[in-house]
């Protein structure tokens, strides 16, 4: 391997690392070095940038330990049979530059990942120690997310809670066929054995922790993973039925969705091209539908078409809604939360103010307005004291109405 300046490594380990989707920081427990203590910090606002659920932007370091693997998955651009530079940091100097980047304040953490060199276990051995030299000789109290490896022995991943915030294992295509086609290294079991571990792992630390005040954290901000889109033949019906199997098997915080990004020298099964980003977007669309707004994995697949995949030109809640007209509509005075959520344009939050807004006053459609960021989309879907849609739910080119229109943009 040539040798490389740490400016050189750099530029080649940071680029190589910008594949990896699942670097949010969100959920980690508060830590601070207020009282002359430590270095770092997880809470405030900040090259990476994730956001958590408060919406505060957290930078990070996000970088590979190397881009040298002895696996030739398919997809990865750092493949052993890839033609690509090839560089390698020690755990010594990825801690020293995030300590150094930290005190620039260029970052307020870590998103360390690695390509396989020589065995998953020295790797793992080398990351574990990065984070190790970094908690206990800098007394960092940063962010830290390790992305472990599945094949490495469960004593070292365990380490790797120890000194994370965060870790993930990224099971990286939804179906086995497909991992047995592009990664013939990886074994889908082995790699559930792995998140079923942690999984355990979390849950024991949290129930020492509520008995034993100083029993040590294991991994507070829980542990994720990621799927590869488009490089197989999985629709999106499959990935949304998957990434519902993880988090109900496995308590993850989050599935990530990366969009197959087509590679220098790319194997012949492959595809020539990526899938279009928009269909990355309506998955974790979809995944939120079923993490905050009471979807099933069944009724997010029922938005889909013959294929088994998502609309691209709406979202998957207004697909929903179109497909089933006759849940609606949902009169905003009395229909329940869970009817609420349903409705195309109703976040969250809207529904949350109509909920305690209607405790006062019988609400009518100018009253919904001022609660929601667009009264266009939720007309058809409401009821209100002043309104009612007559037939306009059922309208046959209700979809053309509400989908996004399209611009062409001007190049002068």
């Amino acid at each position: 391997m040539p040798q490389h300046t740490l400016r050189q490594k750099l530029e080649i380990l940071a680029d190589a690392a910008k594949y990896d989707a699942s670097c949010a920081s969100s959920g980690t427990a508060k830590k601070n070095s207020l009282g002359g203590k430590g270095v770092g910090s997880t809470e405030g606002m900040g090259i990476c940038h994730a956001y958590a659920p408060d919406g505060r932007c957290i930078s990070l370091l996000k970088v590979l330990l190397t881009n040298h693997c002895i696996f030739d998955c398919h997809y990865c651009i750092n493949r052993k049979s890839s033609n690509v530079r090839r560089a390698r940091f020690t755990p010594q100097e990825v801690a020293d530059l995030t300590i150094n980047f930290y005190k620039r304040n260029y970052i307020e953490g870590l998103f360390l990942s690695s390509g396989i060199v020589k065995s998953s276990n020295h790797t793992m051995e080398q990351m574990v120690e990065c984070a190790q030299i970094l908690r206990e000789e800098y007394d960092f109290r940063g962010y830290i997310h390790l992305k472990t490896i599945p094949e490495a022995d469960p004593q070292l991943i365990h380490q790797a809670g120890l000194y994370a915030d965060r870790v993930s294992i990224n099971v990286e295509l939804p179906t086995r066929q497909g991992l047995n086609r592009l990664a013939p290294d990886k074994d889908e079991r082995q790699i559930e054995s792995a998140l079923a571990k942690t999984k355990s792992r979390i849950i024991e630390a949290k129930d020492e922790r509520k008995r034993f005040k100083h029993a040590p954290r294991f991994a507070p901000a829980g542990q994720s993973t990621q799927m590869i889109v488009g490089a197989d033949n999985a629709s999106d019906a499959d990935i949304v039925g998957k990434a519902s199997k993880l988090y109900g098997a496995f308590g993850l915080r989050r599935v990530y969705y990366s969009a197959f990004s087509p590679i220098p020298d790319a194997s012949a099964v492959l595809p020539l091209k990526r899938p279009p980003l928009m269909r990355e977007h309506r998955l974790y669309q979809s995944d939120w539908l079923m993490r905050f707004y009471g979807y099933a994995p069944g009724e997010v697949a029922q938005a889909t078409d013959a294929h088994g995949n998502l609309p691209l030109d709406i979202d998957p809640k207004l697909a929903w809604a179109l497909k089933f007209r006759g849940s609606f509509p949902v009169d905003v005075n009395r229909g329940s939360k869970e009817q609420l959520l349903r409705v195309p344009g109703l976040g969250t939050t809207a529904v949350g103010r109509i909920l305690a807004a209607r405790r006062h006053r019988t609400l009518r459609l100018d009253d919904v307005a001022k609660l929601t960021q667009s009264i266009a989309k939720v007309r058809p879907f409401l009821v209100a004291l002043d309104w009612r849609p007559t037939m306009l739910t059922d309208r046959a080119d209700l979809r053309t109405l509400l989908a996004p229109k399209q611009e062409q943009l001007e190049l002068f």
